[in-house]
């Protein structure tokens, strides 16, 4: 049986974010996967990362995210929050992810769980990454709304090509060894609709959901972003001239 964990990052339960999340809930159990879930305001998870997560009594030292993250999972002391939400992704084979894009990037509160659960020590270490990541053989999905039209989010739109906005999370799950999906983006969605722009924003929305149940059955058909392997980098961690880049965020010099 396939376990699919299902992270949801949205204030309002009643958004399109939180019934597209349900609409994956409804798929994959109408399939007969087993589904956890974070959601992620609901939970009251606090994405701040700080020293009072951690026993450190009388430890004069400044605060240093990744030893204190080794030193607690070494110890098998870290916060319990965190703990829960590591045994999910131990658990499962696939995650999606349900999130509007913000500012240009996700939520603050999908960023602020990825810096305490993706913990140093845990889910990676120096040894532990890209293709030697511990998450090797598992599989991330977004699915991603945002307010701005579908032409003003392409590669020469207003709004920044989505893709790449959502690239530094995609690489934090390769960094990890994930396998990560082509996004499935829905545009336009904002609360500022009136009269037939918002019948035709809730009926597009509607065909997005009805739609879904074949994004999750071809869940493991669906194309992959490509990343560089390890082996195409020289030791200094340079793309070598003869492979190929996937992304401007990795690319030969002009």
């Amino acid at each position: 049986m396939t376990t699919t964990l299902i992270v949801l990052a949205h204030p309002e339960r009643r958004s399109f974010n939180g019934a597209w999340a349900d609409a994956t809930d409804r798929a994959l159990r109408g399939q007969g996967d087993s589904v956890l879930w974070s959601d992620l305001n609901a939970m009251g998870f606090d994405p701040v990362e700080a020293p009072s997560h951690y026993d450190r009594p009388g430890d004069p030292a400044p605060f240093d995210v990744l030893k204190a993250q080794e030193a607690a999972a070494k110890a098998n002391a870290l916060p319990a929050d965190v703990t829960a939400e590591i045994d999910k992704i131990r658990r499962a084979d696939r995650i999606v992810f349900h999130f509007p894009l913000w500012w240009f990037a996700p939520p603050a509160m999908l960023k602020g769980w990825s810096e305490r659960v993706l913990a140093n020590g845990a889910l990676h270490d120096a040894d532990e990454r890209f293709d030697a990541g511990r998450c090797r053989g598992k599989t991330a999905l977004f699915c991603v709304t945002t307010g701005s039209k579908a032409a003003e989010s392409g590669h020469d739109g207003k709004e920044g090509d989505v893709s790449m906005l959502l690239w530094p999370l995609a690489y934090t799950l390769r960094y990890l060894g994930f396998d990560v999906l082509e996004p499935r983006v829905v545009h336009g969605v904002h609360g500022y609709h009136k009269g037939a722009a918002k019948q035709a924003l809730e009926q597009r929305l509607h065909a997005v959901l009805e739609d879904h149940p074949k994004t999750i059955a071809d869940f493991d058909r669906l194309p992959r972003i490509a990343f560089n392997r390890d082996t195409e980098f020289d030791a200094d961690g340079r793309l070598r001239p003869e492979a190929h880049s996937h992304s401007l965020f990795i690319r030969h010099r002009p």
